[in-house]
């Protein structure tokens, strides 16, 4: 179930730009869907079936990454990763850019630890730049009806 979540969280983030568009009323996938930055992160979160957690009331905080975020992965690396058979280090990487509950960008502080929907937990930073772990925030507080989205440009990898 946390997996699940996870996922959609970050489904939700990529979707989450044309929700704050029409006054919230979009969830983190419609958002996503949406909006053509986040097509590999909408294929992704549809691979891991994550799409229905993703879709439910929530609320979520999710950092979503773009098509750009997944290019730059090594080569192959995606292809690899929707193959039925890697489904579960899937979900682990989808739900690790997924934080329970509604984080707003006014809320995070330096330094401060955020426990995933994957589990393990990601790292913040604001001196010089809103960071996630490695990643750049590059657009933050993208309203969904059940959560919020904060576009990254990098996707951050568990245990990393």
């Amino acid at each position: 179930m946390f997996r699940k979540i996870a996922f959609g969280t970050v489904a939700s983030f990529a979707l989450a730009t044309a929700a704050f568009a029409d006054g919230h009323s979009k969830d983190i996938v419609d958002i996503a869907a949406g909006n053509d930055d986040f097509e590999t992160l909408v294929a992704a979160v549809t691979a891991a079936d994550l799409v229905d957690t993703l879709k439910s009331d929530g609320p979520f905080t999710v950092f979503a990454p773009t098509d750009a975020a997944f290019e730059a992965l090594p080569d192959g690396t995606v292809e690899t990763l929707l193959k039925p058979e890697n489904k579960d280090q899937l979900v682990s990487i989808l739900t690790y850019h997924v934080v329970p509950g509604k984080v707003m960008s006014s809320d995070l502080t330096d330094g401060m630890m955020a426990a995933t929907v994957q589990g393990q937990e990601v790292t913040v930073k604001i001196e010089g730049g809103a960071m996630v772990d490695e990643a750049s925030v590059i657009q933050a507080d993208i309203e969904a009806s059940n959560g919020v989205i904060h576009v990254i440009d990098k996707v951050i990898m568990p245990g990393s």
